[in-house]
This record gives C-alpha cells, structure tokens and sequence, in this order.
C-alpha cells in the first residue's frame, strides 16, 4: 500500500503476455496526470499506450481483499470490493488501475468490470482513446466515501454552480 502513496516517477508497465496471465497493463503507462496543477499538487495517472478502439480490453488484473477491520473510507488509493453498502470489503489491485482518475458518471473513456467472487476485474474502453489520452474511470464509491468528498466536489462543481444560477 505505501508503493501506491511513495510512486512519484512515470513508468511503463511492459510484458509478453498471454491468456493464462491473470494480470495485463501492456497497454497502459503511467505518468504526471493532466489534472494536476498549482492547486492540487502533483499525482499520477495512467495513459494509453497505443490507440485503443472501443471495447478492447485495456487491462486485467488481480486485486488483494484487505483484512476486516480496514477502513477505506480514509484511504483513496485502495478500492471498494463489494456491492455491499456501507461497503465493509476493500482491496487493493493490480497493475496500473489504481492510477486511472475519475470523472463525472458518463464520461468516462473506460468501464471497470469487478467479479468480486474470483477477485479480479477487467478494464474495457468505453469509447475509442488515442495513443497517450488520460484513461478515466467513474469511481462507483465517488459520491459517499469520506476520502473523495474534496474530490467529489471538484469532478461535479460545473453542475454546483449550474444549482447556484
């Protein structure tokens, strides 16, 4: 977990992968984030590597359920493992998926599929992505973990101020 929190430098995940790997991210780097600016600060994100056509799978990967008791409510860079709310299960993945920034519900370029019973998950493109694009995903735990509340507030803040007029 502390990797997650202590990775400051780009770097590319690369492999001769086949079916039988349970974790593919050939198709992803990760880099500073097109997000970050004098206001957030510094943080990464995670790029495509080539042109990538809707519906190809970008990656696969694992993900290690976190003991009982973990409360992700207060750390961002692990996800929420279950359907279950309040959500009691947690885990951290794989790969570069803990590095895609969230958006605003719809307008994602990618779609995270969890299958939660074998603790693994999929990332398919949403839309065609170009060669070197931010790869964003809606975080499904954005609009009630305590962690993303800031976070929240900025990804939907045109639709406060729309509220406001």
């Amino acid at each position: 977990l502390l990797s997650y929190l202590t990775i400051s430098t780009s770097f590319k995940m690369t492999s001769t992968v086949d079916n039988k790997s349970k974790i593919d991210c050939s198709k992803v780097y990760v880099k500073k984030s097109t997000f970050s600016n004098d206001d957030t600060g510094d943080f990464d994100g995670a790029f495509s590597v080539e042109n990538i056509k809707e519906g190809t799978l970008i990656e696969r990967g694992v993900v290690r359920r976190l003991p009982d008791g973990f409360d992700g409510n207060t750390c961002p860079y692990i996800f929420t493992w279950s359907e279950e709310r309040p959500n009691k299960i947690w885990g951290m993945a794989s790969g570069c998926a803990p590095f895609y920034n969230t958006c605003k519900e719809g307008t994602s370029n990618t779609k995270m599929t969890r299958d939660f019973k074998n603790d693994t998950f999929e990332i398919h493109a949403a839309r065609d992505i170009e060669k070197d694009e931010e790869l964003l995903h809606t975080y499904i735990s954005l609009g009630w973990r305590t962690c993303f509340k800031e976070l929240n507030d900025i990804v939907y803040a045109d639709e406060a101020e729309e509220k406001k007029n």
